[in-house]
């Protein structure tokens, strides 16, 4: 074994034991538990006249049946509202179990604990609840008219407005030589991970603790919200993420009803007490994401620069806000991608609607923000007949502006400021990537040929890392086997890998010796979560600085031992050697049984150790008053302010002339994360965000009916594609390492999704000569499109020159 240090593609480690089906998820766990399944509203909006459980009485197998009417305290209070914020001035939150209304289908109503899933599920079946219809709310344009509402206590719908500025963008516009207007929709859609929500509790009464484990990205706050609901002292109180079949933003939520609820069961009953959602729950009770209506104006001159930018964004938020309203935040401050827009204006409405509450779901706002800015970059290179590339590289931040200040706050309250970037060098490598010169000459190849073709682009800046802090505990074991806590969770991005590389690459050991544990309050009781592509920046650098630490304090033992300066020594491969002289030498191993003053010979590693023991100061302690046994460490890193990634994508698409089916030739990106830390682990990222990006674009969407019944509420339907209908990505990447961290890192997670629908309305466009302003878009779509264009129609786009 050698030494490996960062940047090197070391094959993930986790993926032998979860690919052989060895992983361990929720539903693995607590087996012969106590069963839960919900009666949930079949009505999207409705006042609840009576609940009737007494046909359910009588079922074999059943142990409790609870309503809002039997919660005690705060277990029946409204959930948190996690984020507040100035412009949410009206949030609401919903009840554990539905007090007095419903607001949308799926909303649960009564829990029915028993002996299994089965004998449960019979019981809610025989359940009656007696509903009073009130008149539905379903969709953007009906919020916003707010003929009836969602909350009688919220007027218009609206649960927010929220306004980003900076300088007089509307002046701006109105006095460009040129100015366009757009009318554009992304419409609702929702992550699919392989595992649903899950909760499994088991109480001890006698040492008063309660052990919770839950599919989540957050399992130090779930710990915080079971306390508090429960009237528990934290300290008593356990929350273990075990492995956790995909995220994507939905299981950052905390907590779910289901995360209160169960573990009260287990300890109001006594017993083991579990909870799996179904599919058929997934889509109608977990979070959605995407819904938005934007109307962009831009003033600019004859060169397609910038003057100004007004953007006013209708954002379907669902029937409650327990997130707040962090994805139009950051739709409205990301929306700017690698541009200067002159002056800028973004107005956005939150609007209620009685529909599954809107969360962050992969990219988070930044996918409607990308396709606001890139179609107006597209809009305005066809107004002008310019090249599209052209249009972007002329209002590109230039390299030597970093960093740069938009003027605008970031969703966490401070001021958004990009770190570092080289925009035109990434628009070079994309260009050359694709063929996007070469592009003019292909399409009349393919057109001699009978086929149809186009090429699209689009460039994206993603805020990444963002704070408040992240820890991290490293400690070197007495046989040389290296442990590793983080507080946050994984759900399959490599954290195993990546963070075993970086503290490998600090301490100088194997990195087969570093075993990594994420998600498990019993091992690291403080962190905040992973979302928001800030993993590897926050707790990447958080095990680094504890890393150091560790080597540092190793460094100076092995220094007492081999009786040499410590700014003498280095780590090789586990040995720790004064440079220059090989011979003298001292194992990490024997440098851990060194730093505890206890050593009994439990082991060999113990008795060698006693050959490098020197003789103590009879006059001093065994353990210095600003020391502490062991060889180990903990820090934890807290950022300035947020580091900001960026890239671009390109795609060609060819489309039957006949059936307008579009298919993905080729599909290139240009990544910039700052440091790599494991190339194949970003690629792997990336690879997993352009098929969401490519799914969002051309297949998956939530269809409600005027009555908020979601009509495609399964994989029958839902129309998730295959391997089959994701292109082979070819990707390169550039490096601009991020001043505001030790590592120089920046996150991925985001990447790849945030400019799917962009790229392909873009490459869609140029096929086809007129404008796509709403994704996803399906053939059919496409289709009459196609028809209204040939017929002559009003494009439905809006888009005109007012000069």
């Amino acid at each position: 074994m050698t030494t490996r240090s960062l940047g090197e593609p070391v094959a993930r480690r986790e993926d032998p034991r979860l690919l052989s089906g060895q992983g361990r998820y929720v539903d693995d766990i607590g087996t012969g538990a106590l069963e839960v399944a919900f009666v949930r509203s079949p009505h999207a909006h409705a006042r609840i006249v009576d609940i009737d459980v007494t046909g359910a009485l009588d079922v074999d197998g059943i142990v409790a049946i609870y309503t809002h009417e039997d919660l005690p305290g705060r277990v029946g209070e409204p959930l948190p509202l996690l984020i507040p914020h100035d412009a949410l001035t009206h949030g609401r939150t919903p009840y554990p179990l539905a007090k007095d209304e419903v607001n949308h289908v799926g909303e649960p109503i009564v829990m029915v604990v028993a002996t299994d899933r089965y004998v449960a599920e019979d019981a809610c079946d025989r359940i009656q609840v007696e509903f009073d219809f009130l008149p539905p709310v379903v969709g953007i344009e009906v919020a916003r008219d707010a003929e009836h509402l969602v909350h009688d206590d919220v007027p218009g719908n609206v649960a927010a407005r929220l306004v980003q500025e900076s300088g007089d963008a509307r002046a701006a516009v109105a006095q460009a030589p040129h100015v366009l207007e757009l009318d554009l929709e992304i419409e609702r859609s929702a992550s699919m991970p392989m595992e649903g929500k899950a909760v499994f509790a088991r109480w001890d009464a006698d040492d008063t603790s309660l052990r919770v484990y839950t599919s989540t990205q957050a399992s130090t706050s779930v710990r915080a919200a079971v306390a508090a609901k429960l009237e528990l002292p934290a300290d008593r109180v356990e929350v273990v993420a075990p492995d956790v079949g995909g995220g994507f933003g939905v299981k950052i939520v905390h907590p779910w009803p289901e995360e209160i609820l169960v573990p009260w069961a287990a300890v109001t009953l006594g017993r083991e007490v579990k909870w799996t959602e179904d599919r058929r729950e997934h889509f109608v009770s977990s979070a959605h994401e995407r819904g938005q209506l934007q109307h962009v104006k831009v003033g600019f001159d004859s060169e397609g620069r910038l003057h100004g930018l007004d953007v006013t964004i209708w954002h379907d938020n669902g029937a409650y806000t327990p997130y707040g309203i962090i994805v139009p935040i950051i739709t409205t401050t990301q929306l700017l991608g690698p541009y200067k827009p002159g002056a800028y204006r973004a107005e956005c409405f939150s609007l209620y609607t009685n529909t599954v509450i809107v969360t962050p779901y992969r990219g988070a706002g930044r996918p409607q923000g990308c396709f606001a800015m890139e179609r107006t970059m597209d809009a305005i290179a066809d107004h002008l007949g310019l090249d599209r590339a052209v249009v972007r590289e002329r209002n590109f931040i230039r390299p030597d502006e970093m960093p740069y200040d938009h003027g605008l706050v970031f969703q966490d309250g401070r001021p958004l400021i990009y770190d570092s970037g080289d925009y035109p060098a990434s628009l070079d490598k994309l260009k050359k990537l694709i063929g996007w010169d070469e592009f003019d000459d292909y399409r009349a190849a393919a057109r001699a040929e009978g086929r149809q073709v186009g090429i699209g682009m689009a460039c994206y800046v993603e805020g990444t890392g963002v704070g408040p802090y992240e820890g991290g505990f490293v400690k070197v074991e007495t046989d040389g086997s290296v442990v590793v806590a983080t507080g946050l969770t994984t759900q399959g991005q490599g954290h195993q890998t990546a963070f075993a590389q970086i503290v490998a690459d600090e301490l100088g050991v194997p990195v087969e010796k570093v075993t990594v544990t994420t998600g498990d309050t019993r091992r690291f009781k403080y962190a905040v979560g992973t979302f928001a592509s800030r993993a590897a920046v926050m707790s990447g650098n958080a095990v680094a600085l504890a890393a150091r630490n560790v080597r540092e304090k190793a460094l100076r033992i092995a220094g007492e031992a081999l009786e040499a300066d410590p700014r003498d020594l280095e780590i090789v491969d586990g040995i720790v050697q004064v440079k220059g002289t090989p011979g003298a030498t001292v194992p990490l191993s024997t440098v851990a049984v060194l730093s505890n003053p206890l050593r009994y010979a439990f082991d060999e590693e113990t008795q060698r150790a006693t050959q490098f023991a020197t003789p103590g100061d009879p006059e001093k302690p065994p353990v210095a008053e600003d020391d502490e046994p062991g060889l180990e460490g903990t820090d934890y890193y807290s950022p300035a302010r947020s580091t900001f990634a960026n890239g671009m994508h390109a795609a060609i698409v060819e489309i039957d002339p006949d059936t307008a089916e579009i298919s993905i030739l080729r599909y290139c990106v240009v990544h910039d994360c700052g440091t790599l830390i494991n190339p194949r682990i970003v690629e792997g990222q990336i690879h997993g965000g352009v098929a969401q990006g490519v799914a969002g674009a051309l297949y998956e969407r939530m269809v409600y009916d005027d009555a908020g019944q979601l009509l495609n509420a399964s994989f029958m339907d839902f129309l998730m594609p295959y391997a089959t209908e994701v292109p082979r990505i070819e990707a390169d990447h550039l490096e601009t390492p991020s001043p505001l961290n030790p590592l120089g890192i920046k996150g991925a997670g985001e990447a790849g999704v945030i400019p799917g629908a962009s790229v392909l309305a873009s490459a869609i466009e140029d096929a086809e000569g007129f404008r796509i302003s709403r994704m996803p878009i399906s053939p059919s779509e496409l289709y009459e499109l196609r028809q209204r264009h040939e017929r002559r129609e009003q494009n439905t786009t809006n888009t005109k020159d007012s000069r």
